[in-house]
């Protein structure tokens, strides 16, 4: 009998929590629209509310501040098309198009940010699971990584903007929200009928906003009952158990703070995509950095942003581990990838 497939690939997506289905599916039930005046329309009102009241607290901000959008992506379009910010080549492609990229970025990871008030920076790298010191007063910050993994408060944050997504976090695909510091003024770029405010029209997308709260509710539980505490010894006994078999493997940002779930490996010589497909014929899910490239496989730009050359950066591979991920799966990770870097090793040989 062949073994159950292991998903180790949480940073692309989290599989939907069964909370969040549940919340779905009786939100699919509902008649009303959101802006409707009749009972109904209330109704829809009030999920929509208490879904966007979840989001806040798990967020640290207030309940107003939290615009809903079509996803991560959106958001960052939102807050950043046409101000012309700075920003760093490690940024998600959804970000960088928007900025100048013009911010440095040390060996570790680390993004120097001198004018906050014109600058954006992310939380948490999607690809090294790096973390980054935020500063007071930053315009825009994408906390699309980070939001569900650590503790997050907007508003003790002094930060303009900040963009999530709730597949991120074991919602659905295709909903996500801008945080908006109250009072900020903003042009919206989708217009028409005036909802969130008249940030962004359009019939609000019930079913998946349902979803989002509650899977950020759950998200916040797992932070504040130490969930990511195991999640991160998981982590460390993959690394560790790595470390030994494979001398010559780069383990991407050990030494400074990073998201308790991500081990990024570099392994000169061995193609990334070469990796990912031999661990998916093992049964592991695991990627070659960002998964937002339309399949696209090619070398990891904040790796080299970080100092390594394109080669060595074209063989990385992302292992992101969730909060249902097993220890005997991390092993068996193990196992199945130091056998194929024996038999990688004995080629090059």
């Amino acid at each position: 009998m062949s073994r159950a497939r292991v998903y180790l690939d949480h940073n692309a997506t989290m599989p939907l929590r069964a909370e969040a289905r549940a919340a779905m599916i009786e939100a699919m039930d509902m008649v009303g629209n959101p802006s409707s005046v009749h009972a109904e329309g209330r109704a829809a009102k009030a999920l929509m509310e208490r879904a966007r009241a979840q989001i806040a607290q798990a967020a640290g901000a207030q309940a107003a501040d939290i615009v809903f959008v079509s996803g991560a992506t959106e958001a960052a379009a939102l807050a950043l098309a046409g101000r012309g910010l700075h920003g760093a080549a490690i940024e998600h492609d959804a970000v960088r198009v928007w900025v100048a990229e013009d911010l440095p970025v040390s060996p570790d990871g680390a993004v120097a940010v001198t004018e906050p008030a014109a600058s954006t920076l992310q939380a948490a790298n999607s690809e090294t699971g790096i973390l980054q010191d935020l500063p007071e007063g930053l315009a825009v910050s994408d906390w699309t990584q980070a939001f569900g993994k650590l503790p997050m408060a907007f508003d003790w944050s002094g930060i303009d903007m900040a963009l999530i997504s709730a597949h991120k976090i074991g919602g659905p695909k295709g909903i996500g929200a801008l945080i908006l510091r109250r009072g900020l003024d903003m042009t919206a770029r989708i217009r028409g009928g005036g909802q969130e405010m008249g940030r962004r029209s359009g019939t609000e997308n019930l079913i998946g906003i349902a979803g989002f709260g509650v899977a950020a509710q759950a998200s916040l539980q797992d932070v504040e009952n130490g969930t990511w505490d195991r999640v991160e010894k998981l982590r460390n006994i993959l690394e560790k158990t790595l470390e030994p078999r494979a001398k010559e493997t780069i383990f991407v940002g050990q030494g400074v703070p990073r998201l308790p779930n991500t081990s990024c490996l570099v392994t000169p010589g061995w193609k990334g995509e070469t990796q990912v497909m031999q661990m998916d014929l093992a049964g592991f899910a695991i990627s070659a950095g960002s998964a937002c490239s339309s399949g696209k496989v090619r070398s990891s730009d904040v790796l080299t942003a970080m100092g390594l050359d394109e080669k060595a950066a074209a063989c990385a591979i992302r292992v992101s581990l969730g909060p249902d991920t097993t220890e005997a799966e991390v092993r068996a990770f193990a196992e199945a990838w130091g056998a194929a870097h024996d038999r990688f090793r004995a080629r090059a040989a």
